[in-house]
């Protein structure tokens, strides 16, 4: 997408005759807009049967979130002409995983979801925990709300279809021999070939089956297997059927009974309050409720349930491996039919959307809505109790050490080093209390010789080159697209990790954000003392106050973030001068491999026919790479 323009010297005025210009450009066709903010960033994505209308009435009717406008935020509009409105609902929906905008109504990132994953591409499939699906043939089911839920269920269903629990492509220990699943007889040991692949993969079908929900299906083959091992008089089979039978009714009988038949069907229902909103689906499989998924919502602060259904729909099973053929609403949707087709699409079979008035379903869809209403509230109550602990502790580290203003911007500063190599230093920022990652940042020293540690010297640089950035970007304009908000924020309070030593180090590079009122302190680990500027005795806090707390989480994350970088330096330099040890690999050689594995580290895990198939390496050459690496008989 194009680099937002320069606008430094741009009014408001002129800004909104230039929004009015493009959107009297704009086509009266179907398609997806996208708003984007002074520095570019995505902020709202759209969908509309006409581009030039439906832009129009954000202006009109203009989205809010958090006290701002979208056309007060915009500084540009992009669209994307699409065939039909279906076409337009999914890209929408792809724009939204992908760029999370501030306006839109969205799910939460769904990276902390469990889900189960089953390896279809290997020859012998696992059945494992997850918090990513991405990887091309594999077979995902979630996510799921409880952790726990998932691996009960991981582990029953490896115990009753003989999943393997080894890892790897290939299964089996480097010895050869069985594990103790076999033994205990979990496992039908296909590492030793005590089962082919296609006997193997007969116990992966059935446990996929029970995933879909497909429950009794696969009882009944089970019980029927063992009658016939019963009358067949082999009891040691027919008992080993038997436990499995017990175990998998066991797995089912955790799941209530929620319909007199054996339908498939989604239960969807949202409650919605300002910019919070609630979302509950209860999905019933075989006339079982097999689970419920609970999902928080954040959008417009006058979104209606209608239209957080609206959106939540394509979103939701975008992601997830199942369509069912029926979903409960509570109510009719302004878009149904698009929405009906969209999720046909993805199905790839025919999909109802139906609002039951009546009977078993509207108990069901009852139920639902009861429980997105429960969850809603207890959101906003655990929202409401976290703000004030915050706001609590806030005031609670200003009185304790009578701080002019409540400190709502906290820096911190942290050195990692060891043995005075690959010396780095973090900054990282808390507002309001929490966390403010998009403003961390990292410093690599660079005015010590390596092997060289000082720890008062690395601090006192990395403070002047925050001065210096603060003095730079201060002065910029706000709607200058190159200007660091981080570094030209002013911290309430700023904090050094270490002690005296480093309060008087540190002291000697802030003169200047000291003189803008910025207050500093330095917090020692040994004893957690806070030492303040002329005063002779250091601040000894209570260790189960909020303020001694909140300043220990956050020079806890300082030193996470320089420790994960010093190591992440530490590695790169590793890895790199592995590769410059490798047969046949000069400085020439080295970049082929690293442009066309993305890292030294993707080189170093490449496998042998990786190596062979890079464009401009001789085979001879890729075969001795490998070699070195996975014998380790590497130079050094």
């Amino acid at each position: 997408m194009p680099q937002p323009r320069n606008q430094n010297q741009e009014t408001a005025e002129e800004r909104a005759a230039r929004l009015r210009e493009d959107r009297l450009r704009l086509p009266d066709a179907p398609g997806v807009y996208l708003f984007h903010d002074k520095r570019g960033k995505v902020i709202y994505v759209g969908k509309a049967k006409s581009l030039k209308k439906r832009v129009a009435s954000h202006f009109v009717n203009p989205v809010r979130r958090g006290g701002k406008t979208l056309p007060g935020e915009a500084d540009r509009i992009d669209t994307i002409a699409v065939s039909s409105e279906t076409e337009a609902l999914l890209l929408e929906a792809n724009f939204i995983k992908q760029y999370q905008p501030v306006f839109n109504i969205r799910l939460r990132d769904d990276k902390s979801y469990p889900y189960l994953a089953i390896s279809l591409d290997e020859p012998f499939p696992r059945l494992y925990f997850t918090r990513e699906r991405h990887r091309k043939n594999r077979r995902y089911f979630g996510p799921y709300s409880s952790a726990r839920k998932v691996r009960e269920t991981l582990e029953t269903l490896q115990k009753i279809f003989f999943i393997r629990s080894c890892t790897g492509e290939e299964p089996g220990r480097r010895s050869g021999s069985p594990c103790l699943d076999f033994h205990i007889k979990r496992c039908e040991a296909p590492c030793v070939g005590n089962v082919t692949a296609s006997e193997y993969r007969a116990g992966v079908t059935n446990a996929i089956k029970v995933l879909e929900g497909h429950v009794r299906e696969v009882e009944a083959g089970i019980e029927q297997r063992m009658r016939a091992a019963a009358a067949a008089e082999e009891f040691e089979t027919a008992a080993l059927e038997r436990n499995r039978l017990v175990a998998l009714k066991s797995l089912s009988e955790r799941q209530r009974i929620v319909a007199d038949n054996d339908e498939t069907l989604d239960a969807v229902a949202v409650a919605a309050n300002g910019e919070d909103a609630s979302v509950q689906v209860f999905q019933v499989r075989d006339g079982l409720l097999a689970d419920r998924q609970s999902f928080y919502l954040t959008g417009d602060a006058d979104q209606t349930a209608i239209e957080v259904a609206s959106a939540f729909l394509v979103q939701y099973y975008r992601e997830t491996p199942l369509v069912p053929p029926l979903v409960l609403l509570q109510t009719a949707l302004p878009e149904q039919e698009i929405i009906r087709d969209a999720l046909e699409e993805i199905r790839g079979g025919r999909v109802e959307l139906r609002t039951p008035e009546r009977g078993e379903k509207r108990r069901i869809l009852d139920l639902a809505e009861r429980n997105a209403h429960l969850a809603l509230g207890q959101e906003k109550l655990r929202a409401q109790r976290k703000r004030e602990q915050l706001t609590g502790a806030l005031g609670e580290l200003q009185d304790v050490l009578d701080l002019p203003t409540l400190p709502l911007r906290i820096e911190c500063f942290d050195i990692s080093t060891l043995m005075g190599t690959n010396t780095v230093a973090s900054m990282v920022v808390f507002e309001g209390a929490e966390p403010k990652k998009s403003d961390y940042r990292r410093f690599k020293i660079k005015g010590l010789e390596e092997g060289q540690t000082d720890d008062f010297a690395s601090m006192n640089e990395v403070l002047e080159r925050r001065v210096a950035q603060y003095q730079r970007q201060s002065d910029r304009s706000p709607h200058d697209p190159s200007r660091d908000g981080s570094f030209a924020a002013r911290p309430d309070l700023l904090v050094i990790d270490g002690g005296k030593g480093q309060l008087s180090a540190g002291m000697k590079a802030l003169g200047p954000l000291i003189a803008d009122g910025v207050q500093v302190v330095s917090l020692a680990k040994r004893i957690e003392e806070v030492f303040v500027p002329g005063r002779r005795d250091p601040y000894v806090l209570e260790h189960d106050t909020p303020a001694l707390q909140l300043l220990q989480r956050v020079r806890d994350e300082a030193h996470r973030f320089a420790i994960t970088h010093h190591r992440q330096r530490r590695d790169k330099q590793l890895t790199e001068s592995l590769l410059d040890a490798l047969p046949g690999v000069g400085p020439a050689r080295k970049k082929l491999l690293i442009g066309h594995f993305g890292s030294p580290d993707g080189v170093v895990n490449a496998s042998r026919d990786a190596l062979e198939a890079v464009p401009g390496l001789p085979t001879p050459v890729a075969r001795a790479i490998h070699t070195a690496l996975h014998r380790g008989t590497a130079r050094s």
